[in-house]
């Protein structure tokens, strides 16, 4: 294989079909399948939420384990987690020209099958709002990041992060755990977490959330070519993560 996988089930996707199963003989899913690639879930208020929640172990141990009665089955499930949904069940909730049909008790409903525990699981939260035409006619005459440039900027980033971490068992930011990034390896001055604290105290995010954003406060240093994190980019990462910024 020579490219990252990328699977894309159907919304009707069953627990088994997402995370593995059978009968007889088990068999991996599609989040196993994905692994070191891209579980991209379209439409994701429309899985069943026991579908949604079966992903929130892996995701925090990039391990699945199915237990059967007469067998265990340990597949790899370190994969990054896409997610898109509608604002609504009618999709056109935050539109300036169009009117959303559904009640507030509907759209509560709607986003709610997105458990707060998966959702403290992702790292970037963007809502993306509508295109207008106006927008399309300026996107086609502005610059644009290539693909092979956005590439480059990703493997200085990962060599970065591999030489910063060099002498560990991890080499990506994601795989290094909570407790390191706060001990005394790579804890990062009161001054710059300041943001990220006063978060933590009002119930803004959980301790998951705030090893999550440190994460993520890592990529940005290392994608901007910085050695650490400053206030800036802590406060990045805290306001991808919710759209808050204090």
């Amino acid at each position: 294989a020579t490219r990252p996988p990328l699977e894309a089930p159907h919304h009707t996707a069953t627990a088994a079909a997402m995370v593995g199963g059978g009968s007889g003989r088990i068999r991996p899913g599609a989040a196993a399948r994905a692994s070191h690639g891209v579980l991209f879930l379209d439409e994701a208020p429309e899985f069943g939420s026991a579908v949604l929640d079966a992903l929130r172990q892996p995701l925090e141990s990039g391990v699945i384990s199915i237990h059967r009665a007469n067998a265990v089955a340990r597949f790899p499930a370190r994969f990054q987690l896409v997610m898109a949904a509608n604002p609504c069940p009618c999709g056109r909730y935050g539109a300036a020209d169009l009117d959303c049909s559904c009640p507030p008790s509907a759209r509560r409903r709607y986003l709610a099958r997105l458990s707060g525990p998966l959702l403290d699981r992702i790292d970037i939260q963007l809502r993306v709002q509508r295109v207008t035409a106006a927008q399309l006619r300026l996107a086609a005459d502005a610059p644009r990041l290539t693909s092979a440039t956005a590439r480059q900027r990703v493997v200085q980033a990962r060599a970065a992060a591999a030489e910063r971490l060099a002498g560990t068992p991890w080499s990506l930011n994601s795989e290094v755990p909570g407790p390191w990034l706060r001990g005394v390896h790579a804890r990062l001055p009161g001054e710059t977490t300041a943001i990220l604290d006063r978060a933590l105290e009002r119930g803004g995010i959980t301790m998951r959330g705030y090893d999550r954003v440190l994460r993520v406060a890592w990529s940005i240093a290392d994608l901007g070519g910085v050695g650490r994190p400053g206030p800036e980019q802590v406060g990045q990462a805290l306001y991808l993560r919710k759209g808050i910024s204090s």
